[in-house]
């Protein structure tokens, strides 16, 4: 019975330890669209809002200060993306912007921030919208 106990604690502690809900399997950090829209607001961070979506797609509407490197291209656009500073991705509803975020951990950035709503959560906000 002790040892059921034991064994019971032991399991507890390591599930709650694995729950780190911020931190992705990837190493990159969901954020959520307020997150996102505090960090543009902070105009002393240095950061970069990247925008993986088609040209059009971007054309049609984006976050204010967002640069537009569309997940096909990325891989060979990487010299475009700053190492050193918070790198914020997002697409229109979070599949293309996870892929690029798991290609930037793995070209070894580790400032790396998925929004996890993308382009839908953002408009949803009702935040601003630059085109």
């Amino acid at each position: 019975m002790k040892s059921l106990k034991l064994v019971m604690a032991l399991a507890a502690v390591l599930i709650v330890a694995g729950c780190d809900m911020n931190t992705a399997p990837s190493g990159f950090v969901e954020v959520t669209v307020d997150q996102v829209q505090a960090q543009l607001e902070s105009n002393n961070i240095p950061k970069l809002i990247l925008d993986v979506r088609s040209e059009g797609e971007y054309a049609s509407g984006h976050v204010p200060t967002a640069k537009n490197i569309s997940v096909d291209t990325l891989a060979s656009r990487l010299n475009e993306v700053p190492k050193d500073v918070d790198v914020y991705v997002y697409c229109e509803s979070g599949k293309r912007s996870t892929r690029a975020a798991e290609m930037l951990t793995e070209a070894g950035y580790d400032k790396v921030h998925n929004m996890r709503a993308s382009m839908r959560g953002w408009r949803a906000a009702n935040y601003p919208i630059e085109k």
